[in-house]
């Protein structure tokens, strides 16, 4: 899901974290680089690192960047006892 914008469909960037000005943009850079949880990411961009106010924030637009990444898995049939590769 993309935010709203009224700029021609250019998005301006939400800052997650004042302390450390990371912006929505600078978590979904980060978790396509591979970043994979919460304490990674503060590591990566310094977010909740300070007040700690950002970290909901953050965290959910984490778990959201990771999900948008995630393979679509509704068209996969289950088969009984075969095995899926990890």
């Amino acid at each position: 899901m993309r935010p709203f914008s009224r700029n021609g469909g250019v998005s301006s960037p939400m800052y997650v974290c004042i302390c450390n000005g990371v912006t929505d943009r600078d978590i979904r850079q980060a978790v396509k680089a591979g970043c994979c949880g919460m304490a990674e990411l503060t590591m990566r961009t310094g977010c909740g690192a300070c007040c700690g106010s950002c970290v909901g924030t953050a965290t959910a637009t984490l778990e959201q960047a990771r999900a948008e990444l995630q393979p679509q898995r509704d068209n996969l049939v289950d088969f009984p006892g075969v095995r899926r590769a990890a």
